[in-house]
């Protein structure tokens, strides 16, 4: 049995808030490099070269890539070997979040009630996610996500027989209703299959895979290079002004659903699509 505190945790978190929203995770801006070199529109090629600016100068000035620093969310996989000590490892997550917005002058987004909207002044609570895996170590995943793209995602509950193109559908139904909203060139985190809950976070767990990555499963696989150029020809293009790249990625999670369902969840990101991971 190894002993980690939950001190260690808040100091990752902290550190993780602070980098995840000054810097672009590698994927992401060899995705963006890409899209540059290959957008057909003159206007979309201007589009994100001033994308690339606005990183160089996050980067350089210790400026938050975008103003809306997301709320964050945490997936948390602590292996069954680990005894976690010195505090309740939910404090100690939010500690490390308001550390983190705090310290890092990072724009404070959350309300404590989602009806009287009273600001929590310091982006707490995070929304967790738990899971125990077999080990001894504690992997942290960090994805602030802005409201901009997260209002525009969407589940749809599909009967069995809607199939392959029920799907692609749903997922270029949601792309083609968030428009310019979801700043893209957008990311699209697919979940298909489970219950209503169960797609909706694989969506949201699919937007912290490295873009550009593929399902070890042929069919779905498939899908994400398949659906990718269905959404790239939908004409919305950077910015939602027109051009060829409209998403920089679909990926795509799956899980056994029940015979009587095909719930498929669509969870969209912007073009910063922020993410972050440690082990300890």
């Amino acid at each position: 049995m190894r002993e980690i505190s939950v001190n260690t945790i808040t100091e990752h978190i902290e550190k993780m808030c602070i980098e995840v929203n000054h810097f672009l995770s590698d994927d992401m801006k060899t995705a963006l490099k890409t899209a540059e070199s290959s957008e057909e529109s003159e206007l979309g090629r201007q589009i994100l070269g001033q994308l690339r600016d606005n990183l160089k100068i996050a980067g350089e000035d210790m400026i938050p890539i975008c103003q809306d620093t997301g709320m964050a969310v945490v997936f948390l996989e602590v292996g069954q070997d680990v005894h976690l000590t010195g505090g309740n490892i939910e404090e100690a997550v939010n500690a490390g979040v308001r550390a983190g917005y705090t310290n890092g002058y990072l724009r404070k987004s959350v309300v404590s009630d989602p009806y009287e909207r009273i600001n929590t002044g310091d982006n707490t609570p995070a929304v967790i996610h738990y899971s125990l895996v077999p080990g001894d170590q504690v992997r942290i995943t960090l994805a602030p996500k802005g409201f901009g793209s997260e209002n525009m995602s969407r589940v749809f509950m599909l009967k069995p027989a809607d199939g392959m193109p029920g799907i692609e559908n749903a997922i270029l139904t949601a792309v083609k209703d968030a428009g310019p909203n979801a700043c893209p060139p957008m990311v699209i985190g697919v979940g298909i299959g489970g219950t209503f809950e169960k797609c909706a976070l694989m969506a949201k767990q699919a937007l912290t895979r490295p873009v550009g990555s593929h399902s070890d499963i042929p069919w779905v696989a498939d899908l994400e290079a398949r659906i990718l150029d269905m959404i790239n020809d939908t004409g919305i293009g950077p910015g939602g002004l027109g051009g060829r790249i409209t998403a920089l990625g679909v990926n795509i999670n799956t899980y056994p659903t029940h015979i009587a369902g095909l719930p498929v969840a669509v969870n969209i990101c912007c073009h910063v699509n922020r993410h972050i991971s440690v082990v300890i």
